[in-house]
């Protein structure tokens, strides 16, 4: 099996962690930037360190970083800082299962987004494969009172494709961002890459909630106990997703990790007693289909 592949499962699994533990943060009063934020704050010291550590190893100098590598971290940090306040937003929707299926455009738009800006092309079986998995999670995210007229087209729809889109043009910039950096070992861009972004997602979100939101910055703080082992699987994750990104097209990469939606499936089931509906099986047909497809394909 290729790295990229094992390293997209790894992290997939390890985002699942991570939300789960991330969900539990609503506990201690902080808001919903201030939720965000404790993946950045703590996840960009750990990635520095580990960026150092990896200099050290291989006795290199640190990674030259021009103009253009700064151009795709900036664009992908700050996409996927909107698009994650944009799926929050659908919290407040009543239709917020039609508009988190919306979201799951990102990988046709990464496929769109990678052709037109880095140059990378999807094979036409392979883009087969990626529109089955992206059928397979939109069955699956299929309300309960299913795809009526009047509820799929609103406000969670277009916060959703909007969402969709910001995550896709992330990926585009974190794999534009690790291509970059000239140095042939990929864990090393990774994470130079990841270091990077993080650092400069700390300090943007840092001054945002210093501005619109008083006192969050120390509420955060203050709860470092409970919030950095957000901060650790986040970055494991994040470390995950910027590897698979240096090794293998972005559309490829982000069509596997939908791999994640089955893990918080499994996750439901064993943990939660939960019966999948008729329709999540066949949703989970088509994903599972879909990514023995882009295994073999990519």
């Amino acid at each position: 099996m290729e790295p990229w592949v094992l390293v997209t499962l790894a992290a997939a699994a390890v985002q699942t962690w991570r939300l789960m533990l991330q969900k539990q943060l609503k506990g201690l009063g902080l808001s919903t930037g201030g939720a965000t934020f404790s993946r950045f704050l703590f996840a960009a010291p750990l990635a520095l360190a580990g960026l150092a550590t990896l200099l050290w190893y291989h006795d290199a100098p640190f990674p030259a970083l021009d103009l253009r590598f700064w151009a795709f971290a900036v664009t992908g940090g700050l996409a996927q800082i909107v698009a994650t306040f944009c799926l929050v937003a659908l919290f407040s929707e009543r239709s917020f299962a039609v508009g988190v299926a919306f979201t799951k455009t990102e990988v046709i738009q990464v496929a769109a987004f990678s052709a037109l800006v880095l140059g990378e092309t999807v094979s036409l079986p392979g883009l087969g494969a990626i529109a089955l998995g992206t059928l397979g999670v939109i069955v699956l995210s299929r309300p309960p009172e299913g795809w009526r007229s009047g509820k799929a087209l609103n406000r969670a729809t277009g916060l959703g494709v909007v969402a969709g889109a910001l995550f896709g043009l992330s990926a585009i910039g974190y794999r534009g961002a690790t291509v970059e950096i000239d140095h042939p070992d990929a864990l090393l861009r990774a994470i130079a890459a990841l270091a990077m972004v993080t650092s400069f997602q700390t300090l943007a979100m840092s001054l945002w909630l210093r501005w619109r939101e008083p006192g969050e910055l120390s509420r955060v703080l203050s709860a470092w106990r409970r919030v950095l082992p957000v901060g650790v699987t986040g970055m494991l994750g994040s470390l995950g997703w910027f590897t698979a990104f240096a090794l293998q097209n972005a559309a490829y990469v982000r069509s596997l990790g939908q791999v994640e939606l089955l893990f918080s499936i499994l996750v439901s089931a064993l943990v939660f007693r939960e019966v999948p509906r008729r329709w999540e099986v066949l949703g989970i047909v088509l994903l599972g289909l879909s990514i023995v497809g882009i295994v073999l394909l990519a």
